[in-house]
């Protein structure tokens, strides 16, 4: 996000939208625990940053654009109900940042007259900070997409994002090689490392901007 520092009203909105995307991930994951069976009934349902805001996910948030929220693991979550109901629980986080990002999205694609923008965006581009358009347009699709950055980042299989526990809940028995990666990239924190190695890597453009530009392509080019 600092890459928008030149923009700051789109700055502001990305900042914004990271907070709402944790605070969104946090409610959508208890609220569907909840609703399956998993949690109990008079467990806390409000967000907070100190229990859901992780410093590392804001810290690569800074550098790359985007970041996560606190890691979700999957023994946090337990199978004995179904997979389905454990895989349903990591899926509603980011799914939740998703649809929100692009019912905003859809309102600024709405009220913008040139049809033909997002042909030509990208994600990284407005994480960088969207110029040329007016302040209420400008922070609209930059919080938009930054909520929906939020969602896609943490649907990557991959300790600490929630997309590792909907994969590993996929799968009937899993095996050695998810325990190992559970060993390096969740307990020993390689999962973080590397993301934050991604986020700032090579330095201007870094991979994970990349990995958001394929992953956010069709989200933006369905309302050119």
């Amino acid at each position: 996000m600092l890459f928008a520092l030149g923009t700051p009203v789109a700055f502001v909105a990305l900042v914004v939208s990271f907070l709402c995307g944790v605070m969104l991930r946090a409610v959508a994951i208890r609220f569907t625990a909840r609703t399956v069976g998993l949690a109990d009934r008079g467990d806390r349902l409000a967000p907070s940053f100190r229990h859901d805001l992780d410093p590392f996910g804001a810290v690569g948030a800074a550098l790359g654009g985007m970041g996560w929220g606190k890691m979700l693991t999957v023994d946090d979550v337990p199978r004995w109900r179904g997979r389905g109901r454990a895989a349903a629980v990591f899926a509603a986080g980011p799914v939740a940042c998703i649809l929100a990002g692009e019912l905003l999205v859809a309102a600024f694609a709405l009220t913008e007259s040139d049809a033909g923008l997002f042909r030509f965006l990208t994600v990284a581009e407005i994480l960088h900070g969207i110029a040329g358009l007016p302040y209420g347009q400008q922070a609209l699709l930059s919080f938009g997409v930054g909520l929906l950055a939020f969602g896609l980042l943490a649907l990557i299989p991959m300790p600490p994002l929630d997309g590792f526990g909907i994969l590993y809940n996929a799968l009937r028995k899993p095996g050695p090689g998810m325990q190992w990666t559970r060993l390096w990239f969740e307990d020993k924190n390689i999962g973080v490392l590397l993301l934050l190695v991604f986020s700032l890597f090579p330095t201007g453009y870094p991979l994970i901007l990349h990995l958001l530009d394929i992953l956010g392509m069709f989200f933006l080019r369905v309302w050119g």
